[in-house]
């Protein structure tokens, strides 16, 4: 409870490229639709070669520029400055 709390505590546009979950839907979407047609594998790695084509092919179309994003990762980078700064640089 105290994590939803301090989710709360955070502006809007914080809360929300934090909390939305339309990207990761997305790609699960993406995956059904690869994989629902198949019978089975030959073996792990052509799933993985499969999965990967596919979001390279989905990645094209995701265009939407999150909103405030700017402002959003300056946020982020004051309330989380070691987590941010090992991925990205500021």
């Amino acid at each position: 409870m105290a994590h939803a709390l301090s989710l709360l505590q955070n502006p809007d546009y914080v809360r929300k490229a934090i909390y939305t979950t339309n990207a990761v839907e997305a790609v699960h979407r993406q995956f059904r639709k690869l994989t629902k047609t198949k019978g089975g594998f030959a073996n792990e790695n052509s799933l993985l070669k499969l999965l990967y084509a596919g979001i390279l092919k989905a990645s094209e179309r995701w265009t939407h520029p999150v909103q405030n994003w700017n402002l959003t990762l300056s946020q982020m980078a004051i309330h989380f400055p070691r987590r941010l700064e090992y991925h990205i640089s500021l």
